[in-house]
């Protein structure tokens, strides 16, 4: 009889249960796994017969049977070394070596060392999630050294943490599990800098705080020494921290891409990347023959920064349409097509031609109008008509810098964009959206109505500025925003005035 031992196995960024199915069988003597695996499951064989040799058990090329290893469904890819442990426990029950009598209900993970010992693995956060989705099994077995990133689900689920083959072995047999390593404390991470840093630039830094409130697209225009970049990796310092939901969706993805460690176990910062122009699509949005998560979705639920933004690949810059709408994005690779999380708040810089100082009031600009229009096109319409907020970034005068004091600021914004949403927190309560800039069609309709004054303003604008129903739409999504921060029930004129006047009417 089949001995079945659950597992599983990541694709993309989820995870998805699998059944390592194990039995012994006339035929030829050897280990044969079938079932889609890929490379490292086909050389799991040669480390478990190692594995066991060198702990003192019974190997597979020790017996003179024909031992099948399925690994269930059959059409879905396995991929990665986390089957090793699972395979050689099933092996090891298939020839009564062990028996599981005593621990039902158990999903195991981990790779195998030749010296019997387990080795970390990448995934681990969404194969918990994935387990825990799965009432049935209400325990896990996983490496030791996994366990400070596992931790962080333990109140979800049961955590088996184990150092090598023959403790595992013993836990099955006497439900014995050695000392728990210590839980670390969650990871503090202080911003680069803070807002309140910056001197002068009030007009811009209202912009940012209505940006992160509403989770708003924002692209920041002006000459080189402005400070666009410095005022970006200032966002930080206002944003609300994650939530535990968000904070598992993150970790999720960073298990997924190999960015976890002992001394960073889990995400609780909103993440901030920021990719070189020269950055290549697959990077940018992710892939690759075994698909990884790119940047987009290493920055889910924090800030995508692209400095130099026309810099970059056209290619890289015309994918942003879906995640910028949708917040996903679809990649298709070797015939699979998966969905990754990329609900980013994009934070775009550039210089408005390509010398850098077209409109500069102290110097002089060297392009001609042709080049400056290029230039300006490098950004396509359909992007900037998915960017909520255009700015320009004015020179700060000297005197500003000399006498500049820190104050406070960032405290202030920090809380303001705390309590705005927080409004929106309970305003969606019954959907399954987090800001303002996540709003449909419906949510736009039943949350973002306006007066008949304001109506007038906003048809005078189509109409002046020829807007487009996305750009409508944004619109109203921004001056909800801007109530919220204002801690108004609707939106009054004033706030949708604020909210046209971040619009880019110019390019």
């Amino acid at each position: 009889m089949a001995v079945k031992i659950l597992c599983a196995t990541t694709i993309g960024i989820e995870a998805h249960l699998i059944r390592a199915e194990v039995d012994l069988a006339p035929g030829l003597p050897g280990l044969h796994i079938v079932g889609l695996g890929d490379k490292a499951v086909e050389e799991s064989k040669e480390r478990i017969n190692v594995a066991l040799k060198n702990s003192g058990l019974k190997p597979p090329s020790s017996f003179h049977k024909k031992i099948i290893v399925n690994l269930a469904p059959a059409d879905l890819k396995k991929e990665g070394s986390g089957f090793d442990l699972p395979i050689a426990l099933g092996f090891l029950c298939a020839t009564e070596q062990v028996s599981l009598k005593n621990i039902p209900n158990h999903c195991f993970v981990g790779e195998l060392g030749l010296d019997g010992s387990l080795q970390r693995i990448h995934g681990i956060a969404p194969i918990i999630m994935a387990a825990i989705k799965h009432h049935e099994y209400a325990n896990i077995v996983i490496p030791r050294v996994n366990y400070a990133e596992a931790s962080f689900f333990k109140d979800s689920i049961r955590i088996i943490p184990v150092e090598n083959i023959l403790e595992l072995i013993e836990y099955c047999e006497k439900g014995i599990v050695s000392d728990i390593p210590a839980i670390p404390d969650a990871p503090s991470i202080t911003p680069e800098l803070d807002i309140s840093e910056i001197a002068g630039l009030e007009s811009i830094k209202r912009a940012l705080s209505i940006a992160a409130a509403g989770g708003h697209h924002m692209l920041l225009k002006g000459s080189p020494g402005t400070g666009k970049t410095i005022l970006a990796k200032a966002l930080p310092s206002i944003l609300p921290p994650l939530s535990k939901d968000e904070s598992q969706e993150v970790t999720a993805i960073y298990s997924i891409a190999g960015l976890l460690s002992r001394e960073l176990p889990w995400v609780t910062q909103r993440p901030f990347r920021q990719p070189h122009h020269s950055a290549s699509a697959s990077a940018i949005i992710g892939g690759g023959s075994n698909p990884r998560p790119g940047e987009i979705s290493l920055a889910h639920r924090g800030v995508l920064f692209l400095d130099e933004f026309p810099e970059f690949h056209r290619d890289v810059i015309e994918a942003l349409r879906q995640p910028l709408e949708d917040g996903v994005i679809s990649v298709l690779r070797a015939k699979q097509n998966m969905t990754m999380p990329a609900r980013f708040m994009l934070v775009a810089a550039m210089n408005p031609c390509l010398c850098g100082y077209y409109g500069d009031p102290k110097h002089p600009c060297s392009c001609s109008m042709q080049t400056i229009q290029k230039y300006q096109r490098k950004v396509s319409g359909p992007i900037l008509d998915r960017i909520d907020i255009v700015v320009q970034v004015p020179r700060i005068p000297i005197a500003n810098l000399l006498h500049h004091k820190n104050t406070q600021e960032s405290s202030f914004l920090r809380e303001q964009v705390i309590r705005a949403r927080a409004i929106q927190q309970e305003r969606f309560r019954k959907n399954n959206i987090h800001t303002n800039s996540e709003m449909g069609l419906n949510n736009i309709k039943n949350f973002c109505a306006i007066g008949t004054s304001s109506e007038a303003i906003l048809m005078q604008s189509e109409k002046q500025f020829l807007l487009s129903p996305r750009a409508i739409h944004r619109i109203l999504k921004v001056s909800r925003t801007i109530a919220d921060l204002d801690s108004s029930d609707s939106i009054a004129d004033i706030h949708l005035t604020e909210a046209l006047q971040y619009r880019d009417f110019t390019m």
